[in-house]
């Protein structure tokens, strides 16, 4: 059986073909989508629990800072410098966190590949923005 030109086809079966086509397109660009999505999401994901990290980095300051200066004003001893201390590690734990998260979400970028994917659909597929 020879290939049938256009020409010998019948509509519903150009059109038939036509409706395979853009339902391929479409399911290609959801799957792209969707994994793009899960990349992004997953450094979002690492991001937050950095940003959750240095938010109970910045409890444990106030904590040992507050028992730090109890103990500093009630016992000017060995004690409450130790506090003070353990008060300072801690800031700096929480401020590194903050610093590392920071910089992961800087790159979450969204889904750049699909959004160019799409920009290449032909423009007989797109919606018709003018004014009838």
């Amino acid at each position: 059986m020879t290939p049938e030109s256009p020409a010998e086809r019948s509509f519903g079966d150009l059109m038939g073909e036509v409706t395979r086509d853009l339902s391929t397109l479409v399911r290609q660009e959801v799957d792209l989508a969707k994994a793009e999505l899960k990349q992004e999401a997953t450094k979002a994901g690492k991001a937050a629990g950095m940003y959750g990290g240095a938010g109970f980095a910045g409890y444990m300051v106030l904590l040992f800072a507050s028992i730090a200066l109890w103990w500093a004003l009630s016992n000017v001893m060995d004690q409450g410098w130790a506090a003070l201390i353990v008060a300072v590690l801690w800031a700096v734990v929480g401020a590194v966190l903050y610093v590392v998260a920071r910089g992961q979400m800087r790159e979450v970028r969204g889904m750049p590949r699909t959004a160019e994917t799409v920009k290449e659909i032909p423009p007989a597929l797109k919606p018709d923005t003018g004014g009838y």
